[in-house]
C-alpha cells in the first residue's frame, strides 16, 4: 500500500530550534542553583517532544520538591516563550526540509503535530512562510499519539499508508501507538528500528521509494 499522508514533528525536524529552547530551560532553571539547572536540561533532552508545561511541572515536584501552581506554570511558560521565541523566528530550517515541503506540497497531504503551544506554533510557521505548506498544524496540550489520529481522521488515510517524522522518542511512541509507519531524524534517534536520517536530505529519495 503507498504512502499518502506525511506528518512532521517542528523543533528538529523542520526548524533547528532545539538547541534554542534547551537554552530557554536552561535560563528558567538557572537561579535554582548548577545541579537543578542541569538536571532540568536532561530532563529536557531526555523527553523530546514533551509539553514544556509538562516538563515545567516535573522540575518543581522532582528538584524544588513541591507541586507547581497553576500561576507559577503560566508564568514560566511567558518567560520561556520570551527567551525563546525570538531566536525561534530566526533559526535556520533542518538541512532538506524545504526541498522536502516543496516536492510533495500539493501532491500528498502534509500536517504538523508538535508538543509546542498550539498559538506559538502558528505564529511561528506564519512568519516563516511555511503555514500555507500544511493542510493543518497541530500543537499541544493533546498528546502527540491524540494529535496524530486527529490527523489520520481528517485525512481519511490507514495508518500504514502514514508517515510520521520526528526527532524523539516521543514521537516514536507516538507512531507505535497510532500505527503509522516512523521515519526518525538526528542522533537521538540513530540506530533505531526504523528508516533514519541526520537530517531530511535523505527523505525525499525514502518517500519516492513507498510510492
Amino acid at each position: 500500500m503507498s504512502l499518502q499522508c506525511l506528518v512532521f514533528d517542528c523543533d528538529g525536524v523542520i526548524l533547528d530550534s532545539v538547541p534554542v529552547k534547551t537554552r530557554a530551560f536552561a535560563r528558567l532553571a538557572e537561579p535554582f542553583g548548577e545541579e537543578a539547572r542541569d538536571r532540568m536540561v536532561m530532563y529536557h533532552t531526555v523527553h523530546g517532544g514533551v509539553s514544556r508545561y509538562k516538563k515545567f511541572a516535573w522540575f518543581f515536584e522532582e528538584v524544588l520538591g513541591r507541586a507547581i501552581t497553576a500561576e507559577e506554570s503560566a508564568d514560566w511558560g511567558r518567560r520561556f516563550a520570551a527567551y525563546a521565541l525570538d531566536e525561534v523566528r530566526r533559526c535556520p530550517l533542518i538541512p532538506g526540509a524545504m526541498d522536502v515541503l516543496e516536492r510533495w506540497h500539493g501532491r500528498l497531504p502534509l500536517y504538523v503535530c508538535s508538543g509546542a503551544p498550539q498559538e506559538e506554533l502558528d505564529l511561528v510557521l506564519h512568519e516563516r512562510g511555511l503555514h500555507a505548506f500544511f493542510s493543518a498544524v497541530y500543537g499541544s496540550p493533546p498528546s502527540k499519539a491524540r494529535l496524530l489520529a486527529r490527523v489520520l481522521s481528517e485525512a481519511r488515510v490507514l495508518p500504514e499508508e502514514t508517515l510520521m517524522i520526528g526527532d524523539a522518542v516521543t514521537d516514536r511512541n507516538a507512531a507505535e501507538e497510532v500505527g503509522t509507519l516512523f521515519y526518525g531524524v538526528g542522533a537521538e534517534l540513530k540506530g533505531g528500528p526504523f528508516p533514519w536520517g541526520e537530517d531530511l536530505r535523505a527523505l525525499n529519495a525514502w518517500i519516492e521509494q513507498q510510492l
